[in-house]
């Protein structure tokens, strides 16, 4: 048993504060006002003067610390245990467009840590494959070389093994206007994936089409699609007016400024809106720092990552810092920066429970001081991290 006494409990509500969570196994078995004492059996920590929120929940990040997702079968777990320090309990890796063979290694790994998960490291739940089916003229740093038509031998090829390793996917992102696309959209989302709309340039009536085909969830909304127009509202305008869309927004600062985020949660809400990192095997790193994005260079400069070329590959956030920036800088209080960071993520992949601090629910915590720094990170009940 591990109790945590005297924090302020960041709630669906609001602040409860001073308050004890009492965790049993990977669960947590009561939330008590006040601070309570341990019994001589439990470990405890006196956390007064500290805030404790759920786990983060990233669902579009490709790496952190220097290693990329795709670098080697062995990344995945450098990447699950470096996610911790961050904050993060449960992430969807996230592949960008590549080779058939690199997909099926990655997934393999994903696969293999469902199955036996990293010591001391975030939940693997299913990739995000940011994928093979965008449209080139908005690709950003997606390799243009594995850029296929879902109807050409390589993209069907890639479809197969997104059927072969179906249970090791959560997102698929899609331009709908490809060329078979709808037809692709519908049978994935029939199979139970999340079809995500990105990296398009799809028109609204496209973009509204491919919702009721089945896509509900939208990649970094207002990223690497058309600007939001009052006579063209584009696939931007068809996310925000359709509520069955879940919508991530890259929240670094520099992706997306911070009116438009709180004109996006104004339009869906805070249930229907849900905060990413896009992070890079940059993420973590100083301004000169150097990694590589699906096997190309990236440089940390100007508060984000690029390629070589000048093109915005991804940011350098991690997730502390996208829960501070919502909280100091959107104005967030904080019990609606956690929905964004955990709570609708959580809803999102079907982590009915997860996200949320309540009796019952999965013991994945992330215990932060005054300055919301990460102190603590406990995933299923387990210490993964410390710095206290």
């Amino acid at each position: 048993m591990i109790v945590l006494s005297g924090a302020g409990l960041v709630l669906a509500e609001g602040i409860r504060s001073p308050a004890t969570l009492i965790l049993e196994g990977d669960r947590i078995v009561d939330v008590v006002a006040g601070a309570t004492s341990a019994g001589p059996t439990a470990r405890h920590y006196d956390l007064s003067g500290y805030f404790i929120v759920p786990g983060f929940i990233d669902v579009h990040v490709h790496g952190v610390d220097g290693t990329d997702v795709l670098d080697s079968s062995a990344a995945l777990t450098k990447v699950a245990a470096g996610l911790t320090k961050y904050g993060v309990t449960a992430f969807c890796p996230t592949t960008v467009a590549c080779s058939v063979e690199v997909l099926e290694r990655t997934l393999d790994a994903v696969r293999f840590l469902q199955g036996q998960p990293a010591a001391h490291g975030a939940q693997v739940v299913g990739a995000h494959l940011e994928s093979n089916f965008v449209n080139p003229d908005y690709k950003g740093a997606q390799p243009a070389e594995y850029l296929y038509r879902p109807s050409s031998e390589d993209g069907e090829r890639i479809l197969r093994e997104i059927a072969r390793s179906r249970q090791c996917v959560s997102i698929v992102t899609m331009a709908p206007e490809l060329d078979g696309s709808m037809n692709v959209i519908r049978a994935l989302a029939e199979s139970g994936l999340r079809v995500s709309l990105g990296h398009s340039g799809a028109s609204f009536e496209i973009a509204e089409a491919a919702v009721d085909a089945g896509a509900r969830h939208a990649t970094h909304l207002f990223n690497r699609m058309p600007p939001l127009h009052h006579r063209e509202p584009g696939l931007a305008g068809a996310v925000l007016n359709r509520p069955e869309v879940m919508a991530e927004v890259v929240c670094d600062g520099v992706h997306v400024h911070s009116p438009m985020i709180r004109l996006a949660i104004a339009a869906k809400g805070t249930g229907r809106i849900m905060a990413i990192t896009d992070g890079t095997a940059a993420s973590g790193m100083a301004k000169g720092g150097v990694a590589s994005l699906g096997g190309r260079r990236i440089c940390v400069r100007d508060g984000a990552a690029y390629l070589d070329d000048g093109t915005l590959a991804g940011s350098v956030a991690t997730m502390d810092r996208v829960f501070r920036f919502l909280v100091q800088q959107v104005g967030l209080p904080p019990n609606e920066a956690s929905r964004l960071c955990s709570t609708t993520p959580a809803a999102a992949l079907g982590l009915d429970d997860r996200g949320a601090i309540v009796k019952g629910a999965v013991a994945d915590l992330v215990v932060l001081d005054r300055e919301l720094t990460v102190k603590q990170t406990y995933v299923a009940g387990q210490l993964a991290y410390s710095a206290i």
